[in-house]
């Protein structure tokens, strides 16, 4: 267990390492890729709901991607940790001026019972990570926020990430959940949770249509 947490650790520094290197503009270029392939995505195009993190000064940056959502007129929520506990909830905003510093420094909804979503609210959400290996499985921050979360969401997953941050593989457990599509800077790939979705979706239309 300790080798685990010491390897994950490194990792973890390694990435802040490297985000921390990037100069304004090489980060703001990589961001606006990013970003650019997000919007693309039909799953974006097609979800009247967007579930995303609100960025920190190392994370692919996530403020303009809330806005352009609000614009296309969808329905957006962030999240806000809950006090005392590993579990965070989502509310929904309609502007970034909603929001304020609250866990860890990280800007989040006030906890308005009117815009609380429900524990599983369907829709498209943006699961941040320091690093992501090649089949969707995710380096978080180490707090569980976003495992506990995704260990009942039912919606569509994508990670976002620099393509420098992803490895071929990471340690995981067996309860972790990879995200369905994993898109940087350079490229957008289909991980095997979605093919895995796509399979039984199929077997599915098969038996009811055949």
């Amino acid at each position: 267990m300790r080798d685990i947490r010491e390897y994950k650790n490194a990792l973890r520094q390694r990435y802040r390492d490297y985000r921390t290197r990037l100069s304004p503009q090489d980060k703001l270029r990589l961001d606006e890729d990013v970003l650019s392939r997000v919007t693309r995505l039909n799953q974006y195009t097609n979800a009247d709901l967007l579930l995303i993190y609100v960025s920190t000064a190392i994370e692919v940056d996530t403020r303009k991607l809330i806005e352009r959502a609000l614009q296309d007129g969808k329905r957006v929520a962030v999240p806000r940790c809950v006090p005392n506990t590993r579990n965070m909830e989502f509310y929904e905003i309609t502007s970034l001026n909603e929001l304020t510093p609250g866990t860890f420094g990280v800007d989040e909804p006030q906890p308005d019972p009117r815009r609380l979503l429900p524990t599983d609210p369907g829709g498209l959400c943006i699961v941040p990570a320091l690093c992501y290996d090649e089949y969707g499985y995710r380096l978080g921050y180490g707090k569980g926020y976003y495992d506990r979360f995704l260990a009942t969401y039912t919606g569509i997953t994508v990670g976002i990430c620099y393509a420098a941050c992803v490895r071929h593989s990471l340690v995981h457990g067996r309860f972790d959940r990879p995200v369905e599509l994993l898109v940087t800077d350079r490229y957008i790939k289909r991980t095997a949770q979605q093919s895995h979705k796509a399979q039984i979706k199929n077997k599915w239309e098969r038996n009811n249509h055949g």
